[in-house]
C-alpha cells in the first residue's frame, strides 16, 4: 500500500474517532479536537510507516513479508504509537485519567483493523 493511501486511511478512521469523542465529552472545542486528531497522527504515522517498511533493526522483515516475527513487531510498534498518542493527548490537551489511554487505543485499534483488512 502506498504511504499516501495508508496515511489517508489512518486519518479517515482516526480523526473522526478523536474529534467526535473529544467534542462529545465536552473536553475541547471543535477546532482543538480536529487539530489534536490531525497532529497526533501526523507525528506518529511517519515514523511507524518508516519502521514497518524500511525494515527493523538487525535486519528484521519489512511490511508484507511472511516472517512469523512480523505480527509481534507490528503489535509492539503499534503499542509504541498508542503510548505516544496517549501522551500527546494527555499533555497537549491536558486530559487526565483513563480518557487519553482509552481514546488512543480505540482510534489506533480501528485504523489497525482497517489496515489489516485492506492489506493482503
Amino acid at each position: 500500500m502506498p504511504y499516501a493511501l495508508a496515511l489517508g486511511l489512518t486519518l479517515l478512521v482516526e480523526v473522526p474517532v478523536y474529534s467526535v469523542a473529544l467534542r462529545a465529552l465536552g473536553r475541547v472545542s471543535a477546532g482543538r479536537a480536529l487539530t489534536a486528531a490531525l497532529l497526533v497522527n501526523c507525528l506518529t504515522h511517519p515514523p511507524l510507516w518508516w519502521f514497518l517498511t524500511s525494515g527493523f533493526p538487525g535486519g528484521a522483515p519489512a511490511a508484507g513479508t511472511t516472517s512469523a516475527a512480523y505480527p509481534v513487531l507490528l503489535l509492539l510498534s503499534e503499542a509504541a504509537v498508542w503510548l505516544a498518542e496517549t501522551l500527546l493527548l494527555r499533555y497537549g490537551l491536558g486530559l487526565r485519567g483513563p480518557l487519553p489511554y482509552a481514546l488512543s487505543l480505540t482510534a489506533n485499534t480501528a485504523s489497525l483493523l482497517l489496515g489489516l483488512v485492506l492489506t493482503p
